[in-house]
């Protein structure tokens, strides 16, 4: 709870009526609520602009508060989640909802400017009616906040062809741990001015300031969106299916694959239903040009017809957007399966792939539970999951063991420890054992960008 003093300090910033005290259940979860996860704040403060975020970030500053920055709360690391660690101090959550204001569109620079707190999907159908194209697409993108998916870098399955959401990304407006407000890059499309600030920002998971808005580069809105999958009766031709797509010449736009037990939890969405025997799938995308696109998903679909047992391609704007949906819709229905799941986003090698399914599935059998993988075949960034009943103590400990081995996995193959969903508080441990060198550097960049040591404290460093 907080003290009378603290809401009557945050309230002449913001408002009292934007001071919730106590904080809501929702602002101290994000979708690692789905492993048990979820923490305690003093208070939680909505401001409505940049200058009373930075008035906010000073009052931290100058009193030693923490302030856990906040957008859509649908990160899979427990990066938003306030005091979830027994050292995490006490904090206050800075929702970043209500930066709604002052958003443009700049058609002819192919370009636009949204505040932070604006919904992803929102923000893809205003530049789509201005002609133009905001490629990334997370999972969440119906409830995830710009400002949230940039300091997380998030991803998705364009990301294959089009990068995350760091290669949109050509300026921001941030307020850093001084309470100083910086502009960094803009609205052009090529700056070496200065040492890639921006590019700290990105991906710093609220550990180096708050960023208030976000200047995007675009491109002309695609004409055409084919997506085609194909199944398999098991993961041998399914990766041979991902080899032949990557050897075909055609780059997708998406090249993502599920397991057979992703198939199974999903199965009751499937658009037709799953052909019997099932095992593997593999789903790409041609997205572009009327004249280019269906010329590329035929030899999509080329490649990936030897041993299928289906490939389906449809050319529909229902039956596409319902394939979509239920691909959009595989994590929550992989966490119905048990009734909670820790997932963890391994990244190797493309080439590694199926050594990386294969150590997971060996890990879940070394530790008495279910696994199951989908996710991003094209990046090799898999969505390793441990299934897991959140009533039952003995096997979430044995899920937290096999989760912790599964990043052993990602540096075993020559990868990374996340590809898109960041280190968060989740994977804190694990990151402890990176090149001790590269941890002084990220540690005096945050000295210098946040010296009181205010931005969300213990996760990501």
């Amino acid at each position: 709870m907080a003290s009378p003093a603290l809401r009557a300090d945050l309230g002449r910033i913001v408002g009292d009526e934007h001071v919730l005290d106590p904080v809501p259940r929702e602002l101290l979860q994000d979708a690692t609520e789905s492993r048990g996860l979820t923490g305690r704040a003093l208070a939680a403060v909505r401001p409505a602009d940049a200058e009373e975020v930075a008035a906010v970030v000073r009052w931290a500053a100058r009193t030693g508060t923490a302030l856990v920055p906040r957008g859509g709360g649908t990160g899979f690391s427990g990066g938003a989640v306030p005091g979830a660690a027994p050292d995490d101090p006490d904090a206050v959550v800075l929702a970043t909802d209500r930066l709604t204001r002052g958003a443009t569109i700049r058609p002819e620079d192919w370009s636009a400017t949204f505040p932070a707190g604006t919904v992803t999907a929102d923000l893809q159908r205003r530049c789509l009616e201005a002609g133009l194209f905001f490629a990334p697409n997370p999972g969440s993108a119906e409830s995830s906040l710009l400002g949230g998916n940039v300091a997380t870098n998030a991803g998705g399955p364009r990301s294959f062809k089009h990068g995350p959401v760091r290669a949109w990304v050509s300026g921001v407006e941030a307020v850093l741990g001084d309470g100083e407000r910086v502009r960094l890059g803009g609205a052009v499309r090529k700056n070496v001015e200065t040492l890639d600030l921006l590019g700290l920002l990105c991906g710093s998971e609220g550990t180096l300031g708050v960023l208030t808005e976000v200047t995007l580069k675009l491109q002309p809105a695609p004409e055409v969106a084919l997506p085609t999958i194909a199944l398999y009766a098991d993961r041998e031709a399914g990766l041979a299916a991902i080899a032949a797509v990557l050897a075909c010449g055609v780059v997708p736009t998406a090249l993502e694959f599920l397991d057979g037990t992703t198939l199974a939890a999903s199965a009751g969405a499937f658009p037709g239903g799953l052909p019997e025997g099932a095992g593997f799938a593999v789903l790409v995308e041609a997205l572009g040009p009327a004249a280019v696109a269906p010329l590329e998903a035929r030899e999509l679909a080329t490649a990936l017809a030897p041993d299928a047992l289906a490939v389906r391609a449809p050319t529909e704007r229902a039956a596409v957007d319902a394939l979509w949906r239920w691909r959009d819709g595989v994590s929550i229905a992989v966490t119905a399966a048990r009734g909670g799941k820790l997932s963890e986003d391994l990244v190797v090698p493309a080439s590694r792939l199926g050594d990386a399914l294969a150590a997971v599935e060996e890990v879940g059998a070394r530790h008495g539970v279910p696994v199951t993988s989908w996710g991003h075949a094209g990046d090799g960034n898999l969505h390793a999951t441990v299934l897991v009943d959140r009533d039952d103590a003995a096997e979430l400990a044995r899920a937290e063991q096999a989760a912790h081995a599964m990043l052993e996995i990602a540096h075993r193959l020559g990868g990374a420890l996340t590809g898109e969903h960041g280190i968060g508080l989740v994977k804190r441990e694990a990151a402890a054992a990176l090149d001790p060198t590269l941890r002084r550097a990220q540690r005096a960049v945050k000295d210098v960008l946040d010296p009181a040591g205010i931005m969300n404290p213990g996760r990501k460093l």
